[in-house]
């Protein structure tokens, strides 16, 4: 039978050691961005459902329509990006646009968007805007350090 029982000890004999220990630090940098990230699918879900919650789908079905798909979008794009988060500097782009069609979306898509409506829309917008911000600062100041 074989021995597969714990052994205590010093792994520096393992033969991938510099590789792990690479990984591992990146991966360690990286949780910071992933955090935001998850912030970015909160946000996307608020904006999926926020038609129905600030109660404005039945008078503004067209803005809850473009909200419930930008939501959804920014959902999958966010759970992308925290799932690799050392791979989504390109999509940070595509969450900041997300986040100004949020914005303005009231006033494109509606012909007399209520208060609630544009409250919601706007800080929702700007907050996603603030995420993809801040995410991106933080993947370029990692890219800075390990140059």
């Amino acid at each position: 039978m074989a021995d597969v029982s714990h052994r205590p000890g010093d792994i520096s004999g393992h033969p991938d050691v510099s590789e792990m220990r690479d990984r591992y630090a990146a991966m360690l940098e990286t949780r910071g961005v992933a955090a935001v990230e998850e912030l970015v699918i909160l946000a996307g879900i608020y904006a999926a459902i926020s038609g129905w919650t600030v109660h404005f789908s039945g008078a503004l079905p067209t803005l809850a329509l473009t909200n419930l798909i930008v939501g959804i979008a920014l959902a999958v794009v966010g759970l992308c990006m925290s799932i690799v988060p050392e791979r989504s500097q390109d999509l940070n782009f595509v969450v900041l646009l997300l986040g100004a069609w949020l914005i303005v979306a009231p006033w494109v898509v509606a012909r007399h968007p209520g208060t609630g409506a544009i409250l919601s829309n706007v800080i929702t917008g700007g907050a996603v805007c603030l995420f993809a911000l801040v995410a991106g600062g933080m993947l370029m100041s990692k890219n800075r350090r390990a140059t």
